[in-house]
């Protein structure tokens, strides 16, 4: 049985510790690989050769650094393919939805290379009489990252090539769950030349977290993950003087008019409900009808019944399983808890199987009509493939009910008025808004931005933010007096 290795200084390298963690198949729920829990000695060597590694790398060119970065964005375009099956099999993602995860990641690469543009101060000659001021953007030094298990390429990949193309160096702690994508990331970037130190891949449970959160060498932590988990990291990184950005959990809604275009509304409910198992943070769980469009909820039933999930090579497979046995249980609690507290099971996935993999964390697509805001399938983030469909009078209620709801990661509207939707747009208290576009995950030229308890922090992943959150300002005000400058007809200046 393959145990995934550290990467510590450079070298990819067995960890010493004789506790592992099982990697298993979420078809069949077979072990295929054991991620071990890195000592407490591990932890160390990783932060010190980050350390070492900062004096050297924060020299390095800003246009080297990028340069790094063109080429492991090469590397990662042509091993796309592998990536994916990797992720696939660890995940139980369909391929076409794994390929996209290892897209996206690829995305934010393409924006660190444009680092040198991102790192340029700001200058403004005689502030007063003979004085200029200037800043300068520098690194802060030994960043970490805790990625969760289900975008295993792509937020890892949010994380290290910005910090790392700033100048900083990097601890990894992924997912214990998909550690095998992570290395593949990190096995490439190697190859595209990164010296040794500059990114150290550890894995483990809360005690190798720990041991990041309280290390006086690192600077600044980011994280994606549940709420509970994310208040903690927050509050434990920043008692412990580091900057930190905590991407946690979500209830996004789906506003819909009754003026929007039917057939666009149904389809997007479907994909964006229940693509990718419903395990993403930005998936759509709750959908408010307004008005006469609460007419077309029981249109939504047959689309529902038409998905079908099944292996990551079968290519009429809308979706895979859910990550875990766990996973699974949890979520079928909340369908259950759903029945039980009054509202319509539309479609019911609570028995869904695949032949030959009867093992598997599979979970059909469900559908809840006639949801309220005091249920706890409301209230909780579900995670799975789960969608509740909710009524309003008007677009003003939807909004009250929307801003009502303690999260504020993602939400859309269907409509075809401009009105409504500029109203939607500025009165919502969501940190990202898509009109007529069900699932609004900005491009990496933006920024991931999440609001309320979707977030623990103040700058957010990838973009601008995430340039201002791995470097500090500093700010210079220079004065230099005429009367210093050297004169006469031998007058020599020593450069050197």
């Amino acid at each position: 049985m393959q145990t995934v290795p550290l990467l510590i200084d450079g070298e990819f390298v067995a960890s010493q510790s004789t506790k592992t963690i099982d990697v298993t198949n979420p078809a069949n729920n077979e072990t295929i690989a054991l991620a071990p829990v890195a000592e407490a000695m591990e932890v160390e060597k990783a932060v010190a050769a980050a350390k070492a590694a900062f004096e050297t790398w924060r020299e390095t060119p800003v246009s080297e650094r990028a340069r790094v970065m063109m080429r492991y964005q090469a590397l990662l375009k042509e091993n796309h393919d592998e990536i994916a099956k990797i992720l696939s099999k660890e995940t139980g993602k369909t391929f076409a939805d794994a390929k996209g995860d290892v897209w996206r990641g690829i995305e934010v690469v393409e924006q660190a290379i444009n680092m040198p543009a991102m790192m340029m101060g700001e200058t403004v000659e005689n502030v007063a009489r003979g004085i200029d001021t200037y800043s300068y953007i520098q690194p802060l030094g030994v960043c970490a990252g805790i990625t969760p298990f289900n975008f295993p390429a792509m937020i890892p990949l949010w994380m290290f090539p910005m910090a790392i193309a700033a100048g900083n160096t990097f601890v990894l702690k992924p997912s214990e769950q998909d550690p095998m994508t992570p290395m593949k990331l990190a096995e490439l970037f190697m190859e595209a030349g990164a010296p040794k130190g500059v990114l150290n891949v550890l894995h483990g449970d809360k005690s190798t977290v720990d041991g990041l959160l309280h290390h006086q060498d690192i600077k600044a932590v980011s994280f994606v993950g549940s709420v509970p988990v994310g208040q903690y990291i927050y509050k434990t990184a920043t008692e412990n003087m580091k900057r930190a950005q905590c991407f946690a959990g979500a209830k996004n809604h789906s506003v819909i008019m009754p003026d929007a275009n039917k057939a666009q509304v149904l389809n997007n409910l479907v994909g964006s409900s229940v693509g990718a198992a419903g395990q993403r943070c930005m998936a759509i769980s709750v959908a408010v009808f307004v008005g006469s469009a609460q007419e077309w909820i029981e249109e939504l039933v047959p689309l529902f019944k038409e998905v079908k999930p099944g292996l990551w090579d079968d290519e009429s497979a809308a979706y895979g399983p859910v990550i875990s046995p766990a996973a699974k249980e949890r979520v079928l609690a909340h369908i259950q808890k759903g029945k039980e507290q009054g509202a319509d099971c539309l479609v019911d996935g609570s028995e869904c199987t695949v032949a030959g993999y009867e093992n598997g964390n599979w979970i059909g697509p469900t559908l809840f009509s006639n949801v309220t805001a005091e249920m706890s399938i409301y209230q909780e983030e579900i995670f799975g493939p789960v969608l509740c469909c909710m009524c309003v009078d008007t677009l003003e209620e939807a909004i009250a009910l929307v801003n009502a709801n303690p999260y504020g990661n993602g939400t859309s509207i269907f409509t075809a008025s401009g009105a409504a939707a500029r109203k939607y747009q500025h009165e919502i208290e969501v940190g990202q808004v898509g009109i007529n576009v069900p699932i609004p995950v900005p491009l990496p030229f933006f920024s991931f931005t999440g609001w309320k308890n979707s977030f623990f922090g103040d700058l957010h992943a990838y973009g601008k933010q995430a340039v201002r959150f791995y470097t500090e300002t500093k700010t210079i005000t220079s004065r230099w007096f005429e009367d210093d400058i050297p004169t006469g007809p031998n007058m020599t200046i020593n450069l050197r």
